[in-house]
């Protein structure tokens, strides 16, 4: 068990949601972290299709004068019972944990989450410092980070098709999100062509027989099960003409991996530079919630193809990271963030590369790939 960075919510007594993927280790967390709580499972069946039924229920498998935390595991699965803990929270001065796993649910229902009495916190796969000395990145970059992976004797390969097949099956199957478990299983794959990269939705639309529109539904519905995030240009005060589309990143490296088929014309690094950045980036969203610094994230890309991978804006400043795998930095290399820094002249400047030392060039701070993870705290504070 790894001692994860989110330790804020626990602080207090305010009742709060904990949001991720499956298999983030909310879970195991929780009950690590707070032995003494009130666990209720409603992946159990039986607990499952008693609240579903009725929701008010749930006051009777609660202590009377209980002070401890109540947790309610995989809460999107009864949305109803927002309206009894809502309740509670109100009468008895309960204090919950709702952990989900998909958002979706509840924004369909158009429930209230709690009208902000209860805050709201996510949790991503390991991060290079949790992890610390286990942490290798040829082991990351190919099968991810995700606590089993890492935590457990298992084959990695065996646990991610396992992982896929378990969303298909629960998460969209279940919830009745789509029809056609063969048409989104198709556009899981072919998605995966669009790691890191702008997205074209009728080019997608095409490689997978779908229609335009269920396309864009299915991205929406990736999103809001966690299992992927489209990523925004920058175009705050440009000075230039900016493409309009998003970027596209699994959660996790390994679930990229997974879906991403690979046959005799594919080259590994057409899988690996995608891999490489979506590291990051999945560890660039984990310490900016974890540690609260703020940022917004963005890529930057000019109509003419000069692209900055990582825009981080917020109260602490603009910070741009470009992120390499090769040992050396040629000039190329440094092309567009030197056309940032002109446009953006307050703008930190940073490129993650294969390297084995840090190098200066103007500006821009050149960091070798893992002392870059191990240290990017510091770097993000600024």
């Amino acid at each position: 068990m790894y001692k994860r960075l989110l330790q804020e919510p626990l602080k207090g007594d305010h009742s709060f949601f904990l949001f991720g993927p499956r298999g983030t280790g909310k879970t195991s967390w929780l009950k690590s972290e707070i032995p003494s709580a009130l666990f209720i499972d409603l992946l159990e069946q039986e607990i499952f299709f008693d609240l579903l039924q009725f929701p008010h229920k749930l006051e009777s498998m609660i202590p009377k004068g209980f002070t401890e935390w109540i947790i309610i595991d995989e809460v999107q699965k009864v949305p109803a019972l927002l309206d009894e803990v809502h309740r509670m929270i109100e009468s008895h001065r309960y204090k919950f944990i709702l952990t989900g796993s998909s958002a979706r649910a509840l924004k369909k229902k158009g429930v209230n989450l709690l009208a902000g009495r209860a805050l709201y916190y996510k949790m991503f796969p390991l991060t290079v410092i949790e992890l610390g000395a286990d942490f290798r990145i040829e082991k990351s970059l190919k099968f991810g980070q995700l606590p089993t992976i890492y935590a457990q004797n298992v084959k990695p390969e065996d646990y991610l098709n396992a992982y896929i097949h378990l969303y298909l099956r629960e998460e969209v199957m279940q919830e009745g999100l789509t029809r056609n478990a063969g048409a989104f299983a198709r556009f899981l794959q072919v998605a995966s062509f669009s790691q890191g990269s702008t997205l074209n939705v009728s080019e997608i639309a095409r490689e997978t027989a779908i229609e335009r529109k269920t396309v864009e539904e299915y991205f929406q519905i990736t999103e809001d099960l966690l299992l992927a995030k489209r990523l925004p240009v920058f175009t705050k005060r440009a000075k230039r003409k900016m493409v309009t589309h998003s970027k596209f990143y699994y959660f996790d490296v390994g679930v990229y991996r997974v879906l991403r088929p690979m046959g005799p014309f594919d080259s590994p690094e057409e899988a690996e530079g995608p891999a490489l950045e979506s590291l990051v980036y999945q560890e660039l969203q984990a310490i900016n919630s974890y540690m609260n610094f703020g940022y917004e994230m963005y890529f930057w890309r000019t109509a003419d193809k000069l692209e900055v991978d990582f825009i981080l804006y917020g109260a602490k400043g603009l910070i741009g990271i470009e992120v390499k795998r090769s040992k050396q930095i040629h000039s190329d290399d440094l092309k567009a963030l030197k056309a940032f820094q002109a446009d953006y002249p307050i703008a930190k400047l940073y490129i993650f590369y294969g390297g084995s030392q840090r190098l200066y060039f103007d500006h821009i701070t050149a960091i070798p790939i893992v002392e870059a993870l191990q240290t990017l705290p510091k770097i993000l504070e600024g």
